[in-house]
């Protein structure tokens, strides 16, 4: 596979910041306040566990922190309430501490907003937008965007989810919500992309989306890549959650060739190690 070359520089705002993500890709930190993630369940729930997590995320060089307070799996039901309890406190928190941007991993318009008002400056919202208000509130906020794919919707299982063409197809959907974005008033600068590994995906179609990355990244909007200790992985691999490790390194290194700008991991040193090598590899052949 040759690596992507950009034709154009890429900027994308986070807040009052504009960051050049042209040949550089940025390392988002995961942190959960959840008791059911399907990695290290409830290991951040507590809220000192989460925020010294989240100093350990920056001191490995995490470029921006991603919190979410419901996991995207099927569980137990996490009401508004609750979501709002789990996740405000800890983005004021986090804003309060560290100079870092901050997402706010939600499908709901209402957290969402709460958020960006306590200092969260991206939306990442793994349903597609499926909340009407949730486009109107982040361009309000002046916030950065991740529209994701979905085939069904957040907490659904989907055991066989099928596609004439997977790229086609999460290329158009992806398309449709950029237009939904920028007709609501968010700026194009403020848009992200991510096909949703895992989200209504085989492991065979998710990682057709991995290898077919260069073709998102060239749609001109940064491309996120989640791929962080997937189920993907683990079937090709055969591997447990807990021993993805390597794979997702991989991944990562790969989707940084393609044109990935953005990495959501749990594993940020490793990820900074990695993206740092590719980037210096990639500047010796002259790409």
């Amino acid at each position: 596979m040759q690596p992507y070359v950009p034709t154009a520089p890429l900027v994308m705002r986070l807040g009052e910041q504009v960051v050049d993500v042209t040949r550089r890709a940025l390392v988002m930190g995961i942190l959960n306040r959840t008791k059911d993630s399907f990695f290290a369940p409830a290991a951040t729930f507590d809220l000192d566990a989460f925020l010294s997590r989240a100093e350990q995320l920056v001191l490995d060089g995490a470029d921006l922190l991603d919190v979410g307070g419901v996991k995207a799996g099927p569980g137990e039901e996490v009401g508004e309430a609750e979501e709002l309890e789990r996740v405000v406190p800890a983005v004021e928190e986090l804003r309060r501490r560290f100079d870092t941007p901050i997402s706010v991993d939600t499908w709901r318009a209402s957290v969402a907003e709460a958020c960006f008002g306590v200092g969260a400056v991206i939306g990442n919202d793994i349903s597609g937008f499926a909340d009407d208000n949730y486009l109107p509130v982040a361009a309000r906020a002046g916030a950065t965007v991740v529209a994701t794919h979905i085939r069904l919707r957040p907490r659904v299982a989907d055991p066989n989810p099928q596609y004439a063409d997977v790229t086609a197809s999460v290329k158009e959907f992806l398309l449709e919500r950029r237009d939904r974005a920028l007709a609501a008033g968010v700026a194009p600068d403020r848009i992200i992309l991510d096909a949703g590994l895992d989200l209504g995906k085989t492991a065979g179609q998710s990682l057709q989306l991995l290898r077919d990355s260069a073709e998102f990244a060239a749609l001109g909007y940064p491309f996120l890549l989640s791929a962080s200790n997937k189920t993907f992985l683990g079937v090709m691999f055969d591997l447990p959650v807990t021993e993805r490790r390597e794979p997702t390194l991989a991944a990562s290194a790969l989707g940084i060739t393609a044109g990935c700008r953005i990495l959501r991991v749990h594993d940020v040193a490793g990820t900074v190690r990695v993206r740092d090598a590719v980037q210096r590899l990639l500047e010796v052949r002259g790409d």
